[in-house]
């Protein structure tokens, strides 16, 4: 006789799930309590990502509570448009802190406090060294620090130098307040850290109220204390520093102190996520923002289409463990496709059309055919799609002269058009320069639905759109911003930078391609001028370069047009020169726009005075780019 056995699902947990489980079980702590703390110095990426979901999957899976907390103690590089923006994206990525909003600017008079504590117990000194002399004294792995000459002081005297130092009566990096650990500690943050610096700037949430700062490894255990956090979750590089961690808590004698975990952080191959290299590409308009979509913030993420259960699917993919990895960006891209195949509806668009005209279809018809939106699932029902005598299919998808196991149009060849009828192409047509402008076929009219009564099939389906139902649109297509066959970094440091990394496709033709155009640091755009503003995609004739182009600048503070008034000389091959009239001008600032001509791209610019006359002259290195004629 069989016996009905229960099935038992086997649980598997991460290293962190398991300190968790063994602190409960022994009562360390009695609940857990997470928290985030980003620093607000710019937008967030990724990698934290995961931090987020981590530490507020944790609450949640212990029934615990997740605090939001902003480790604002470094005045020099935060502002308030990244709190804003770390907020948003906290929130669409699920993390609910509930009432739990803090600022560690908002615990400065605890955290100056607690230094007196530390001054008044003999474990902290006012330190005259500077920087330099700092570096000096703290020694090598392979050699013992020496003791800061000013570590003798008496705690009365660092009591007043201290309170000196918070009254500003002396200069940024004139006096520091050390804690008093090791300096023979085999690890170097255990040498008498700095714990308060003097900084004389407006805090952008506490203003001039202070003009001394703590360091980090100091403010962020008391941060953690004070709001009863009861596991600090934080990536690997802090594994060093947890000794100190764990010293000032415990010579601050907080009850339940907090317990810091590291794991290891989320890399991404061939992808820009350090600070300072995106505020850089930023800043010299080599994106167009923090959220542009080339990059990999948050916003960014969310600004391309990704979702949030996309970006937690990845998370989940990619684990936590204590080994540093990388994950091939890929994977994050294989995420949002499964998110989305069940999720949204399937369309047909075309980026580089080209004319189809079936000869034997009626010419004044339309007819409809109805389409499932998404064949994976019915729930999101289906729509009419028009279909005509005159359509629009991609350019790739036809070839007149093609290779082997080619299976889409070319002449003689039968395809399906998806969803509609099966078409044979009988003969092509060509403008003057040899490119293909039109195809001619004939359709079966038994066909439709994309199947033939008689049992024959076809190979090749393609999409296409009915030309007089179609609608307009602008299309962009994103890159990574890095040239992955390069890798991230050039060996000077400076980022390998892919040049197709955007592509602008105008009504169906291909209107700018690339990233912004940059020189030494300065912008210039493509773009249309305003008084030519409409739907069609903007060609230029070289030939007539100075009646079409105007540039953008400012001059003497007022912005406006400046047209081309000259067609100079080439400085060297393939560079032009324009002027433009700007009369007496003292201060200019050029944006340069509609720089493209019909198979050109203006790479460069800079701006040359001239010195006999009121004028300037535009340096314009102008390159072949496009490969379709206009």
């Amino acid at each position: 006789m069989e016996e009905n056995k229960e099935e038992k699902t086997t649980v598997s947990k991460n290293f962190i799930e398991m300190i968790i489980d063994k602190d409960l079980a022994e009562g360390t702590y009695d609940h857990v309590q997470t928290r985030f703390p980003p620093e607000p110095n710019g937008y967030l990426h990724i990698g934290h990502a995961k931090s987020i979901l981590l530490n507020y999957g944790l609450a949640q899976e212990y029934n615990g509570l997740f605090n939001m907390r902003f480790d604002d103690t470094n005045p020099t590089k935060e502002r308030s448009e990244f709190v804003e923006s770390i907020k948003e994206d906290i929130k669409w990525l699920g993390a609910d802190w509930g009432d739990r909003l803090f600022f560690a600017s908002n615990y400065f008079d605890q955290m100056y406090e607690a230094a007196v504590k530390l001054i008044k117990k003999g474990k902290a000194y006012v330190s005259d060294l500077s920087a330099e002399e700092m570096r000096e004294y703290r020694g090598t792995l392979k050699e013992p620090g020496k003791e800061d000459p000013s570590a003798g002081r008496s705690v009365e005297e660092n009591l007043e130098l201290f309170e000196a130092m918070k009254d500003g009566r002396y200069a940024d990096g004139e006096k520091v307040l050390r804690a008093r650990i090791d300096m023979a500690s085999p690890n170097m943050n255990m040498r008498d850290p700095v714990i308060y610096r003097v900084a004389h700037m407006t805090h952008q949430n506490t203003g001039d109220k202070w003009c001394i700062y703590p360091m980090y490894d100091f403010a962020h255990p008391i941060e953690d204390a004070i709001e009863g956090i009861t596991h600090s979750i934080c990536t690997l590089e802090f594994e060093d520093h947890r000794p100190l961690y764990d010293w000032v808590v415990r010579e601050l004698e907080y009850e339940n102190p907090p317990k810091q975990i590291e794991f290891a952080k989320l890399y991404l191959t061939n992808v820009v996520t350090g600070k300072r290299y995106i505020k850089k590409l930023v800043e010299e308009h080599i994106v167009d923002g923090w959220d542009d979509p080339r990059l990999v913030s948050i916003a960014a993420l969310r600004r391309r289409g990704f979702t949030p259960e996309s970006i937690k699917m990845f998370v989940e993919l990619c684990g936590v463990s204590k080994a540093n990895s990388s994950v091939d960006y890929a994977m994050l891209e294989y995420c949002i496709r499964e998110d989305l195949k069940l999720k949204r509806s399937r369309v047909m668009a075309v980026l580089d059309p080209i004319k189809v005209i079936i000869d034997n279809y009626p010419e004044d018809q339309i007819e409809y055919f109805d389409v499932v939106n998404n064949m994976e699932n019915e729930a999101l029902g289906s729509r009419k799609v028009p279909f005509a005598r005159e359509l629009y299919i991609d350019r790739e998808d036809f070839m007149e002269e093609p290779p082997r196991k080619y299976f889409r149009m070319f002449p003689g060849n039968e395809v399906r058009l998806m969803h509609a009828y099966f078409v044979k192409c009988n003969s092509f047509v060509k403008d003057e320069n040899g490119k293909v402008t039109e195809i001619h076929c004939t359709y079966d009219p038994e066909s439709r639905g994309g199947n033939s009564p008689d049992g024959r099939k076809v190979k090749g389906t393609i999409h296409w759109v009915a030309a007089p139902t179609a609608v307009k649109a602008e299309v962009r297509l994103y890159e990574n911003i890095v040239d992955e066959e390069l890798g991230v970094y050039n060996e000077d440091g400076s980022l390998n930078l892919n040049p197709n990394s955007l592509r602008v496709l105008c009504n169906g033709r291909r209107a700018f391609m690339g990233n912004n155009l940059y020189s030494k640091g300065a912008c210039y755009t493509a773009q249309r001028r305003k008084e030519e503003q409409s739907d069609a995609p903007v060609y230029l004739d070289e030939t007539k370069l100075t009646e079409q182009i105007s540039v953008r600048m400012r001059v003497n503070g007022e912005e406006g047009w400046y047209p081309l008034v000259s067609w100079g000389n080439h400085w060297y091959e393939s560079d032009r020169q324009f002027e433009v009239l700007l009369g007496d001008t003292e201060d200019i600032e050029i944006h340069v726009d509609s720089l493209v001509t019909g198979r050109h791209l203006v790479e460069s610019v800079s701006l040359k005075g001239m010195p006999d006359r009121k004028n300037y002259a535009l340096r314009l290195k102008i390159s072949t780019f496009f490969s379709d004629e206009k």
